[in-house]
């Protein structure tokens, strides 16, 4: 018996499903988009929408195993970046 949603496009999420599946806020994922330090998103018709691959690749990034990992990847604050800081993901030492 074929899979059942073998033929389903990929499945899109609206802010606050995404907000609910990364455990954020909406206002948090929000700013996110406006720093460009989340998720990758489309505009749909005026609509913002996450895949849901897109979402868990981003919070993947902030995956370590120790306080003693190296955090070059690090999922960013939700807050205004360097510009070479928020194209890359990477920290900038203070």
């Amino acid at each position: 018996m074929a899979e059942r949603g073998a033929n389903l496009p990929p499945r899109y999420l609206r802010t606050q499903e995404a907000a609910r599946f990364l455990g954020l806020s909406e206002r948090t994922l929000e700013k996110h988009r406006t720093y460009g330090t989340g998720p990758s998103y489309r505009k749909l018709g005026g609509r913002v929408v996450y895949s849901v691959e897109d979402l868990q690749r981003w919070a993947d990034r902030g995956l370590v195993s120790s306080t003693s990992d190296p955090r070059g990847g690090a999922v960013l604050p939700a807050k205004r970046q360097p510009a070479s800081t928020a194209a890359t993901g990477e920290r900038v030492s203070r």
